[in-house]
This record gives structure tokens, sequence and C-alpha cells, in this order.
């Protein structure tokens, strides 16, 4: 069995402030956004996703993949959206079991409401922190790592 590659010391601290800032972010932006809308962070990623499409709809399956939640899980939370009047459900044409997650105008009216505010927040807590030069370098390490995982996993001998 190979050693380890142990991280040195800029490595962990890289690894542990992007951990610890992570929490920290998504915390304070969700706290801000639950706030200033009303919305929960998986709201407002249900509705952005409804959003980015001409027809402001989305197959469940697919949904539940883009957010990497269970099926299930996303069934639950968008029964929850539903009651609120931010989405509603409609039978796939192409498949009578799955189900399309559709916006509704009240939907529409939220995140369009929403959406000034969280940019706000986003600004105020990370963006507005940085040197165009971080924002730049940041853009070009997520690409780089989304690349990395989105590419089919190699067997392991």
């Amino acid at each position: 069995m190979d050693e380890p590659r142990w991280l040195d010391d800029a490595e962990f601290r890289a690894w542990i402030g992007y951990r610890r800032m992570r929490l920290l972010l998504d915390a304070q932006v969700s706290r801000d956004l639950l706030h200033d809308s009303g919305l929960s962070a998986p709201d407002y990623d249900v509705l952005t996703a409804l959003t980015s499409t001409t027809d402001h709809r989305w197959r469940l399956t697919k949904l539940a993949e883009r957010m990497l939640w269970s099926k299930s899980r996303l069934s639950r939370h968008i029964s929850r959206m539903e009651q609120r009047g931010l989405v509603t459900r409609e039978e796939c044409e192409s498949d009578a079991r799955g189900a399309m997650v559709v916006l509704t105008e009240g939907g529409l009216r939220a995140i369009e409401a929403a959406a000034p505010d969280h940019v706000e927040s986003v600004r105020r807590h990370f963006i507005d922190l940085l040197t165009r030069e971080q924002i730049e370098v940041l853009g070009t390490v997520a690409e780089t790592v989304l690349a990395h995982l989105s590419e089919p996993p190699t067997e392991v001998s």
C-alpha cells in the first residue's frame, strides 16, 4: 500500500479555509435569503432552475440530479412549495410515470422579488471582499474542479 500523500501546510490551510468559508458563507447567505424573502436556499435553487428554462419547467428526476438530492427528498420539498403556490406538478408527456415541476406566477414573482437582495448578500459577504484577480483565479479553480468532478469515475484496480 502506498504511503498517504499528506497535505503540506499551505495545502492544509487552503483546504480547511475553504471548508470553513463554505460552511459560514452558505449559512450567512441562507439566513439573509430567508430573512429578506421568506425563501429557503433549496426554494431558491428550485426556482432558479425553473427560471433557467424557456418554458419554466423541469423534470423532477433531472432537477433532483442537479440539486444532488434524492427524488423522494425533492418530491417532499416540492410538495411544500406547491402548498405555498410557488410551483405545481404536471404529468410528463413523454413518460406517464414521471412528473414535471412547473413554475407558477407566484413562484416567478417570489424569485424576482428575492433576487436583488440575494445578489446583494452574495456581494456583501463574498464578491466585494475579493479583488478582480482573486475572482478570476477562483473562477478558474472552480472550473478545474468541476470539470474533474463531472468526468465519469474511473475503475480502481
